[in-house]
């Protein structure tokens, strides 16, 4: 049996909608006839695949850190972000190819309601599986979960499309409405695959914190320094960045010269305390630097 993680179960969890939801619309594809309901297939298929990359990639990046990868394996999961994102973009291309060649040769929808029952269905079952995987990726702070999250998200409001869309033929009659809808899903999904490998690229790359974040830590840090009044003279140079869910945060301090090395030492275990206590999942590097004013 699997040893796994509340992030590997949650990310489980995905496979199997997803598996699920494959059959289904595979099935309501053929019976339909629609191309649209095929696109949906296909996206929910890299669905699929995206959720085995991210299972995979939570499972690699929970490893602690050893003698090759002294930081830990956090960027697994970025690097997950951009493979998911390259899937989506393929998935993107396939239903433009397919919904290209139908929207001049349109197929008559057959067993239209079935299709558009089986549409709602996956909406439904991909709002609420969605809702808690963004919930646990919030709390454990995953990138993959978040972009599997976001890949379902995505799938409620195409698969609501593919549904109305088939409904609107049926009353309309209009039956190239079928390819312009699986056109407008691709066009969604290339959307949120931008976003997606945008977002996982930065972190590869090392960008720095948030706004917010960053603030966060000169306020902890400044009130360290009113504590330590005239021992602890100010701070300087931070740097932060992100792999995974683990932030690295370095900085560096001017100390009162004449301190001891265990007052510096203690000074510095509050500093990271208190960043810690704020950013549980943190490495801090605090480097010391005399006052050369007091010095002279």
């Amino acid at each position: 049996m699997l040893d796994l993680d509340r992030k590997g179960k949650f990310a489980l969890l995905s496979i199997c909608s997803n598996t699920l939801l494959i059959i289904f619309k595979v099935a309501a594809g053929i019976l339909s006839g629609s191309v649209s309901i095929i696109s949906e297939a296909i996206h929910s298929g890299m669905d699929l695949v995206a959720s085995i990359v991210a299972f995979l990639s939570v499972r690699g990046s929970a490893k602690p850190a050893d003698k090759e990868h002294p930081y830990g394996h956090g960027k697994i999961e970025n690097i997950s972000g951009v493979v998911e994102g390259v899937l989506i973009f393929i998935a993107a291309g396939m239903i433009i190819l397919e919904a290209g060649k139908k929207l001049f040769e349109p197929v008559e929808i057959e067993e239209a309601f079935v299709a558009i029952a089986v549409m709602l269905a996956a909406a439904v079952v991909n709002f609420f599986v969605s809702k808690i995987l963004y919930k646990v990726a919030k709390e454990e702070d995953s990138m993959a979960l978040e972009a599997d999250a976001l890949h379902l998200k995505t799938d409620v409001y195409t698969s609501l499309g593919v549904g109305f869309g088939i409904l609107l033929i049926k009353i309309t009659g209009f039956i190239m409405l079928d390819s312009l809808v699986a056109i407008l899903v691709a066009l969604l999904i290339i959307k949120e695959a931008w976003e997606l490998c945008k977002n996982a690229l930065e972190h590869l790359i090392d960008v720095r914190l948030t706004d917010e974040e960053e603030k966060d830590i000169d306020e902890i840090i400044k009130k360290v320094i009113k504590i330590y009044e005239t021992r602890l003279i100010d701070y300087h140079k931070l740097k932060t960045r992100k792999a995974g869910n683990k932030r690295h945060i370095d900085f560096h301090i001017t100390l009162n010269p004449e301190l001891t090395v265990k007052e510096a030492h203690d000074i510095v275990g509050c500093l990271k305390k208190e960043i810690n206590a704020k950013f549980t999942n943190s490495r801090v590097n605090v480097h010391i630097d005399p006052d050369k004013n007091q010095d002279e």
